[in-house]
C-alpha cells in the first residue's frame, strides 16, 4: 500500500511538471499568410447533432434518480429517503452551481492551464450559436446543459460511501464546497480547451478521470474521515429492497447510452460506435461479477448482477469514443471481475464504504482509463490516439499521469474539506439519531406505512 501512494504521489508530480511546462513544449507551427477574404460565415447549427444532445442530456439526467434508486434499496430501510434524498437533491444545487460559475470554471477561458475564467459567469456568453472548440454543429446551451447533468450526477456517487449516517446540513454545503475544489478544476484539466491533462494528450472520452475516479477516491476519503456505521459487522445490514436497487441499475444502464454515446456531440458514426461498446461492456461485466461471485459464495445474486452491470458502465466510459467491440468485451470482463475483488478488499482493510462506491467507481474508473491505453484506436476515432496494443506506448504513460494525479487531487482536496467540515459542522448524525434512521432524524418522513 505504501508503495502504491509513493507510485501516485510521484505520478501526481510527474504531471503538474508536466503542466507546468507544457506551454513551453508545444511547437509553434509558422502560419501561411491569409488571403484577403471576407470573414468566414458563422457555424451552423446541425439539427440532428442538437436533437441527439439534447436526448443524452434527458437519458443522463434520469441517470440521477437511477442512482438514488439504486443506492437506496441498498440501504436499511430507515435510511431509504435520506439516501435517496442525497442524489435527488444534487439535481437543485449542482444546477445553481453550474449556471453561477462551475461552467465558466470548467470549461471558460483557460488560465494558467489550470481552472476556466470567469467570463462565462451567470452563463454571459452562452448563447444559441455554437461554439467551435466544444461542438461546432450544435447550440452552445446545447453543451452546456449535457456537461451540467454530468455534474449533477457525480457528487452524488460519493454519498455511497457515507450512506446512512451523515448530517444533511452538513451535505449540502459539502456538495457546494466539492463541486468547486474538486469537480471544476478537474473537469478543466481534462476536457477544457488549454487543461494540462488534455495538453498532455490524455483521453477521457466521457468522465472515467472526471466523473468516476474523482467520486471513488473521494468516496474513500470520506468513508475514512466519517467512520463506520454504528454496529458496523455485529448486526444485519443487508439491502432492504433488492427490487428497487435492479430498477436503478437498469436506469443507470439506460441513462449511459446518453453519458458515452452522448459524448460525441454529434449524431453519428462516432455516437453509434460509444453507443455499442457501452452496451457490450456493460453486459460482459454483469456476467463476469455474477460468475466470479458464484464460483466462491455458491449463489449467483441479484446485487452482485447489478452491482458487475455498474462496474461495466464505469470501466468503459473513458474508453467509449475510443475502442471496439473486442476490447470492450474485454474491457467489461475485466472490470467485472476486479471490481468484485475490490469491493470484497474492504473488510480486510478495514473502511466501510457502505455501498461500494470505491470499489465500483474508483477501481472500475481506474481500470478504464488504463485500458484506453490499451487499446483506443485512431481507426476508431482518428480525433483520438492509439494505444499501446496499437504500437504508441505513450498514451499509456499520459494515461498513468492523469490517472495519479486525479487520485491524488481528489482524495487530498476531499480529505482536507471533510476535516474542516467535520471541526466546524459535524459530518455524522448523533447516535440516537443514526439508530432512529436518516428518514425521521433528518427529513421528518418515512419511507413506508406498513
Amino acid at each position: 500500500m505504501k508503495k502504491l501512494v509513493s507510485i501516485m504521489v510521484l505520478l501526481c508530480f510527474m504531471a503538474a511538471a508536466g503542466a507546468l511546462f507544457a506551454e513551453e513544449a508545444q511547437i509553434e507551427v509558422p502560419k501561411a499568410e491569409a488571403p484577403a477574404v471576407t470573414a468566414p460565415a458563422p457555424l451552423k447549427v446541425d439539427t440532428g447533432d442538437t436533437a441527439w444532445v439534447l436526448i443524452s442530456a434527458a437519458l443522463v439526467m434520469l441517470m440521477t434518480p437511477g442512482l438514488a434508486l439504486f443506492y437506496g434499496g441498498m440501504v436499511r430501510r430507515k435510511n431509504v429517503l435520506g439516501t435517496i434524498m442525497q442524489s435527488f437533491i444534487a439535481l437543485g444545487v449542482m444546477t445553481i452551481l453550474w449556471v453561477l460559475y462551475g461552467y465558466s470554471l470548467s470549461f471558460g477561458p483557460d488560465k494558467w492551464h489550470m481552472i476556466g475564467g470567469l467570463e462565462w459567469i451567470g452563463l454571459k456568453g452562452v448563447g444559441l450559436e455554437p461554439n467551435p472548440d466544444y461542438a461546432a454543429t450544435i447550440p452552445h446551451q446545447a453543451f452546456m446543459i449535457f456537461q451540467m447533468m454530468f455534474a449533477v450526477i457525480t457528487p452524488a456517487l460519493i454519498t455511497g460511501a457515507f450512506a446512512e449516517r451523515f448530517k444533511f446540513k452538513t451535505y449540502l454545503v459539502f456538495l457546494v464546497l466539492w463541486a468547486t475544489l474538486v469537480y471544476f478544476p478537474l473537469a478543466h484539466w481534462v476536457w477544457g480547451v488549454g487543461g494540462w491533462i488534455r495538453n498532455l494528450g490524455a483521453l477521457d472520452f466521457a468522465g472515467g478521470l472526471v466523473v468516476h475516479i474523482s467520486s471513488g477516491v473521494s468516496a474513500l476519503a470520506a468513508a475514512i474521515v466519517v467512520g463506520k456505521r454504528k454496529s458496523h459487522g455485529l448486526e444485519n445490514m443487508a439491502p432492504h429492497n433488492l427490487s428497487m436497487t435492479l430498477l436503478g441499475a437498469a436506469l443507470l444502464w439506460f441513462g449511459w447510452f446518453g453519458f458515452n454515446g452522448g459524448s460525441a456531440v454529434a449524431s453519428g458514426a462516432l455516437a453509434t460506435s460509444a453507443f455499442v461498446v457501452t452496451h457490450i461492456a456493460t453486459a460482459a461485466a454483469a456476467l463476469s461479477w455474477m460468475i466470479v461471485e458464484w464460483i466462491y459464495r455458491g449463489k449467483a445474486t441479484v446485487l452482485g448482477a447489478a452491482s458487475g452491470a455498474v462496474a461495466g458502465l464505469v470501466a468503459i466510459t473513458p474508453a467509449s469514443g475510443f475502442v471496439g467491440p473486442m476490447p470492450a468485451l474485454i474491457i467489461g470482463l475485466v472490470a467485472g471481475t476486479l471490481c468484485y475483488m475490490a469491493v470484497n478488499l474492504k473488510t480486510k482493510l478495514g473502511y466501510d464504504d457502505s455501498l461500494d462506491a470505491v470499489g465500483v467507481h474508483g477501481v472500475g474508473g481506474t481500470w478504464g482509463a488504463i485500458a484506453t491505453g490499451l487499446f483506443a484506436s485512431k481507426a476508431i476515432n482518428s480525433a483520438g490516439n492509439n494505444g499501446l496494443f496499437f504500437g504508441n506506448a505513450s498514451l499509456l504513460w499520459s494515461q498513468l499521469i492523469s490517472i495519479g494525479a486525479a487520485w491524488v487531487y481528489s482524495f487530498v482536496i476531499t480529505l482536507v474539506l471533510l476535516k474542516v467540515l467535520d471541526w466546524t459542522m459535524g459530518l455524522r448524525v448523533s447516535d440516537e439519531e443514526e439508530y432512529e434512521g436518516l428518514d425521521l432524524s433528518q427529513h421528518g418522513e418515512s419511507g413506508y406505512t406498513l
